[in-house]
């Protein structure tokens, strides 16, 4: 990843404030329902699967699998100059899926059911994001 990428940084709201503290902890956090037990993700106040209000924080294992991906040929602003790169949507352990960037990732090894794992990456000295690589 280019260092001179001017990322614009992520707003975060009372929904999303834990998830970001944990993200400059070094944790993956999701949200899991007390009601249904099940995982969520993108943060909210509400369950999406039994509409509880009763949304707990929880530490992600930050393990999971490609589930969608493409290589991105053309960009703008300031990503333009780190093209191609890879968007991939993930599937964590606990089943959410979420949308990031795979790192450090030739293009050959790429593929739909890969494993990856969470990467915590200080981009230009900015606070961390969480991307993905390539599990070992």
């Amino acid at each position: 990843m280019s260092e001179e990428a001017n990322y614009a940084l992520p707003q975060s709201d009372p929904e999303s404030a834990p998830y970001w503290e944990g993200i400059q902890q070094g944790e993956l956090r999701i949200q899991r329902c007390a009601a249904c037990q099940r995982h969520v993700f993108y943060p909210r106040t509400l369950c999406p699967y039994c509409h509880s209000d009763q949304l707990a924080w929880v530490s992600a294992s930050g393990r999971g699998t490609i589930y969608s991906y493409t290589v991105v040929h053309r960009a703008f602003g300031p990503f333009a100059a780190e093209a191609p790169f890879i968007i991939a949507i993930v599937e964590l352990e606990e089943g959410v899926r979420l949308m990031t960037r795979l790192i450090d990732a030739p293009r050959e090894r790429v593929r739909i059911g890969a494993a990856v794992q969470v990467s915590f990456e200080q981009v230009s000295g900015r606070p961390p994001l969480p991307f993905f690589r390539l599990a070992e």
